[in-house]
């Protein structure tokens, strides 16, 4: 590092621990809103929020899971940054302020958007299969799965990407200087920060799982951490400093060997050769046109972009603002088309790199004509009962007509980021590095270890998602932009496993069809269904006569949590950018 850099370095590190002093200050209250649309009043989820979930501005705007990482994103755009930079301040934050959601031991998808090309550019650094791993790899010698299988631990991770996906759009877009976007989040590990109830509750929630290096991290005399305590993560932050230096001392340095290490001790399958053979993959986006709008989202191997495009092209030019947000047409047809992409992702979705995925196929008219004729208006189609073409058939019918958090940015320039990333469940794999502070993720588990055996989130697959060796494993995160005659609109995403594709799908819905504000969009209740288990999953706050009208219809119906904790950026037709974090999180949005 040359001496102008090391004292760019040091003159921003000394800034930036003023900036943490401050941050520490944050608390997390309770708050409620009461929302109307027109002169009713609809149906919202009311919840523990904290402060600033929705903001306006005329300048940039992030909106992420934690207020922490929103601000650091904030301040990396006042400083001169562009959306790019201020995506991986913030996603690195989130990796110090959120580890039970993503991390550095993790990997994700991200959407960028270049206001002035007009082009769109799609992200892959989701974590890969091991060299060593092998498609029986987790069932027993009847076939089983083995019953160690949902234990977590060390055989579950896949070799992580987050590290190489932020550095590698950096190279390519960012403005500022790589050690003045990793330093916040590596001081803020060091020096502590306020543990907040959704920290604190999941930390309670999976101590049992953590290996003996989380535990001495996210316990505190063999208990878990209180809303209100400081939180310090010395090894972490000593690790972000490294890779604010070097960022490939994560695959090939000082990290990746103790990495390397903690897996050969532990029966663990990752080696130096496959974290020094990881590269973030650039992808085509999946983008379709949507009434006025221009749609894009993530392709293969993430199964969301697909299944939005697919829901988008059902609905087509359906009246479904006419027919009522809350009607229950509306929300049976909802669930049916749900139910039937769902059915999709199990039969055809895998790693594009791997397997032949149908993608023009499962987005052509044709096809999502025989989709929508599928749809019964009035009863359910039993999930044991939904069609499934072959191949050959699926070709026919295209020819016969023409636990995971997201962030979102936007740029005074109008340049969009929207970037998903995630250890899988909570806290991941359970397992961190000793001396790293690094968590690692358990994406394995989004592998199909046996044709029709579920994963943690009830997702089953087949024979395009089963393990093999470098292979990524199929996922649901579904970052989203929309554009209008090559003006931003729209940029969001969510997280939540196998509810992910269904949430990104209702809140476009609620904006582009249904009208409704921002802020209401994101507040709204939700429904998914994702095909198995043959459920339809509803939030509180859909009324009593609406939910038995569904259940009359065939819905085998289950209510009682709420999920997701989505963010989105809205611009409004006067260039004004509404950001708002969805209430059912901690998440905060702000801008200037």
């Amino acid at each position: 590092m040359t001496g102008n850099n090391r004292a760019r370095v040091h003159d921003v590190s000394r800034g930036l621990s003023a900036m943490a002093a401050v941050l520490l200050m944050w608390t997390v209250v309770t708050s409620s809103r009461v929302l109307a649309q027109s002169n009713r009043q609809l149906p919202i989820v009311q919840n523990q929020q904290a402060q600033n979930q929705q903001a306006q501005s005329q300048g940039g705007m992030v909106v992420s899971a934690h207020p922490i990482a929103t601000e650091a994103g904030v301040a990396v755009l006042k400083a001169g940054g562009n959306a790019v930079d201020a995506a991986v301040a913030t996603a690195l934050m989130i990796s110090v302020v959120e580890p039970f959601s993503a991390g550095i031991g993790g990997g994700g998808f991200l959407l960028i958007y270049q206001h002035d090309r007009q082009q769109m550019a799609a992200l892959d650094f989701r974590e890969r299969a091991p060299r060593q791993a092998s498609r029986n790899m987790f069932l027993d010698s009847s076939g089983k799965p083995q019953a160690s299988y949902a234990q977590r631990g060390h055989r579950l991770v896949a070799v992580p990407g987050t590290i190489a996906g932020l550095y590698t759009v950096h190279r390519r877009y960012g403005k500022r200087p790589w050690p003045t976007l990793v330093l916040p989040a590596a001081q803020v590990a060091a020096q502590g920060f306020s543990v907040t109830p959704r920290l604190a509750t999941a930390i309670a929630r999976h101590q049992e799982l953590l290996n003996p290096a989380a535990q001495a991290i996210f316990l505190r005399n063999g208990q878990p951490y209180q809303p209100g305590d400081i939180l310090v993560q010395k090894d972490l932050g000593r690790s972000l400093t490294l890779l604010s230096r070097d960022p490939q001392t994560f695959y090939q340095g000082e990290l990746a060997r103790a990495i390397v290490q903690d897996m050969a001790a532990n029966q663990g399958l990752i080696t130096l050769t496959d974290l020094q053979a990881y590269r973030a993959i650039w992808r085509d986006p999946l983008c379709r046109n949507f009434r006025r709008y221009r749609v894009c989202s993530m392709p293969p191997p993430s199964s969301g972009g697909v299944h939005l495009l697919q829901v988008l092209g059902i609905v087509g030019n359906t009246d479904l603002k006419a027919m009522g947000r809350w009607h229950p047409d509306t929300l049976h047809l909802l669930a049916e088309m749900m139910r039937l992409v769902y059915a999709d992702r199990a039969q055809y979705l895998g790693d594009p790199d791997f397997v032949s995925v149908p993608v023009s196929a499962l987005l052509s008219p044709g096809y999502l004509a025989y989709r929508r004729r599928s749809i019964n208006p009035r009863f359910t189609t039993p999930s044991n009962q939904v069609q499934m073409p072959n191949l050959t058939r699926l070709r026919q019918l295209a020819e016969e007509s023409p636990e995971t958090t997201h962030l979102t940015v936007v740029d005074p320039e109008r340049n969009a980021v929207s970037l998903t990333f995630t250890v899988n469940r909570g806290f991941g794999s359970g397992v961190v590095v000793p001396g790293t502070g690094i968590l690692l993720n358990d994406e394995m588990d989004d592998f199909a270890i046996a044709p029709g055996v579920p994963n943690a989130y009830g997702l089953v697959g087949g024979e395009a998602n089963a393990i093999a060796p470098g292979k990524t494993p199929l996922s649901s995160m579904t970052p989203t932009i929309v554009t209008e005659n090559g003006q931003l609109r729209l940029a969001l995403g969510a997280p939540g496993g196998s509810t992910i594709i269904t949430t990104v799908i209702q809140l476009v819905l609620n904006i582009l069809v249904f009208e409704l504000d921002a802020v209401t969009a994101i507040a709204a209740p939700r429904l998914h269904h994702q095909w198995q288990p043959d459920q339809l999953f509803l939030e509180p706050g859909i009324d009593a006569a609406t939910v038995e009208n569904l259940r009359q219809r065939g819905h085998a119906i289950r209510q009682g949590r709420s999920w997701g904790n989505a963010t989105l950026i809205h611009q409004r037709p006067d260039d004004t950018l509404e950001g708002v974090a969805d209430p059912r999180g901690e998440g905060t949005a702000a801008g200037f």
